[in-house]
């Protein structure tokens, strides 16, 4: 693989070419808007590019990244993601997707200091301490890894749900329904760990409008 910085933009040369070659119309399609089903959270992780291990073609998922695909309440950066497709674009479904061999998983499983992400990382460890007893026994460090990789998923599935801008879309319509995935980079396969699609799936002390209704 090569490493040259002009190899970029080579590359992409070749790739307009490939795509007006199969559809002359593709950028002209693409200029005039975008209507994704999809909003994709997703780790930073440059193996785990969501259009790629998906199929899905340019246009069709909107992606937000960051280290160990985290659904942070104080992320100004993912919360106006998830605002702008869920409230503009109107996406009916958002899936947060980990996948396996993550560093930054495999790094809240260390007492080792790695500088400012530190603090990224102690959401993780929050999702460790939890479920301290299950991850501990479990003796074979790469299943551990893998597990607590699911469970965060899990976790940042209910912390979406618990969003204000989730649950005011809820009140008004059907959508989004809210997923966690796991893609393993070992065989390239995605695989569900959960889905969400309305107000029972979470704990009423975390539902607003109930909140809104009892004050």
């Amino acid at each position: 693989m090569s490493n040259s910085y002009d190899d970029l933009l080579q590359g992409n040369l070749k790739w307009v070419n490939s795509k007006l070659k199969t559809d002359p119309e593709f950028f002209d399609t693409l200029s005039k808007g975008q209507q994704p089903d999809f909003l994709w959270i997703g780790c930073s992780d440059s193996r785990v590019p969501a259009n790629e291990i998906t199929g899905t073609s340019s246009g069709q998922i909107f992606v937000h990244r960051n280290i160990a695909n985290m659904v942070v309440s104080t992320d100004m950066s993912m919360l106006s993601v998830l605002q702008y497709a869920v409230e503009v674009l109107k996406v009916k479904h958002v899936i947060v997707c980990g996948h396996s061999e993550c560093g930054g998983i495999k790094a809240s499983l260390s007492d080792n200091h790695f500088g400012l992400i530190d603090n990224w990382l102690n959401n993780i460890k929050d999702v460790y301490n939890f479920h301290k007893n299950e991850i501990d026994s479990i003796k074979d460090e790469k299943s551990k890894v893998n597990r607590l990789t699911e469970l965060n998923v899990i976790k940042q599935v209910y912390n979406l749900s618990k969003t204000s801008i989730i649950q005011n879309a809820w009140k008004t319509g059907e959508f989004p329904y809210l997923h966690g995935w796991v893609y393993n980079i070992g065989d390239g396969i995605l695989r569900n760990i959960i889905k969400i699609d309305e107000y029972k799936n979470i704990h009423e002390i975390h539902d607003i409008h109930k909140v809104e209704q009892e004050v």
